[in-house]
């Protein structure tokens, strides 16, 4: 057994000192070349973050000179016949339809998260687990598919009469339905949103230690209780920077709710009535716009779409750091 160990070590011996090679190359010099290459990387996705700021301001600076930031995200007047543009119905449009979808899809996901993890065997929720992961990797043009084909008609046909017999009385549900509009759009996005705020959560959930359930369950606490006071409580910030993330996902989401809003620049109370978004009118209009004031208003709407979708982001991230932070001590 000795003979071995010492023919092992003297075939591999051990690297002596920053001078010993690798692949003839000296580990001093490996790590000086590792350094370099990833800040050059950043440095690079630093620049390019700056290049588009700079590149859409300057694009946008023929608009903001004609209407001001102000007059252009507080008037909804978009007449691309006239080169008369105001972007308050775009940004009506993105905040309801990502509100109502985050509305729906963050109670869902949480649910959901919490029956992988807590009401499942391991191996089948690990299973399970992913395939609902995978719906993150089905194409937004397909969401748009299929909303067309199969959930346009169902709001149109089935859920809408639902809603108007019950709470008809709302404005919000008041009007015809075209089966397209601000609540088909606000569902794909849901959907959408799903597996983000999902993932995000049983991960929160599976940093709650196992002594931590015992506890409150010994203590006399039901399932549910347990639920509540030993893994919900203590996730919170966790599940608050899960359903940002996914509110951020949710604003910048393009084909599939172009798809299926119905593009409209008209601001209507009800949900069920045609919309637009930021990103949607971007998609329909870039590639069709005739004049410099057209491209110009669409990079100033590009601009505040950036703006908060970077703001939406930092703001989930600084949650998450916060809940890091303070599970680590």
């Amino acid at each position: 057994m000795e003979q071995t160990v010492t023919q092992k070590s003297i075939k591999n011996p051990a690297p002596k000192g920053p001078d010993s090679f690798h692949l003839g190359i000296p580990f001093k010099l490996q790590d000086k070349i590792n350094v370099w290459v990833l800040r050059t990387l950043a440095f690079a996705i630093i620049t390019m973050l700056a290049t588009l700021i700079v590149l859409l301001f300057k694009q946008s600076g023929e608009a903001v000179k004609e209407f001001g930031l102000w007059n252009f995200i507080s008037t909804d007047n978009w007449n691309p016949v006239e080169d008369e543009f105001g972007g308050l119905s775009f940004l009506y449009g993105t905040t309801v339809s990502s509100l109502l979808a985050l509305a729906i899809a963050a109670p869902v996901s949480v649910a959901i998260a919490l029956f992988l993890n807590e009401m499942l065997p391991a191996w089948l929720g690990k299973i399970l687990g992913l395939f609902v992961e995978m719906i993150a990797a089905i194409p937004s043009i397909v969401f748009g598919l299929w909303g067309i084909y199969y959930l346009a008609p169902f709001v149109k046909n089935t859920l809408t009469p639902m809603l108007k017999g019950s709470l008809g009385f709302l404005p919000l549900f008041q009007g015809p339905s075209f089966g397209i509009g601000m609540l088909t759009a606000s569902l794909i996005l849901a959907i959408m949103i799903v597996p983000t705020i999902t993932s995000i959560c049983r991960e929160v959930f599976k940093t709650i230690p196992g002594h931590q359930k015992e506890a409150a369950l010994a203590l006399g606490a039901t399932r549910y209780e347990m639920i509540k006071l030993a893994i919900l409580s203590p996730s919170f910030s966790g599940i608050m920077g899960g359903v940002v993330l996914g509110f951020g996902r949710a604003l910048g989401e393009t084909m599939a709710v172009a798809m299926v809003i119905g593009n409209s620049t008209t601001i209507s109370s009800s949900l069920l009535a045609p919309a637009s978004t930021m990103a949607s009118v971007i998609a329909n209009e870039y590639a069709e716009a005739d004049s410099d004031l057209h491209v110009a208003a669409l990079c100033l709407v590009g601009i505040f779409l950036f703006v908060i979708t970077l703001i939406i982001n930092f703001a989930a991230r600084s949650i998450v750091w916060h809940f890091n932070r303070k599970h680590a001590r």
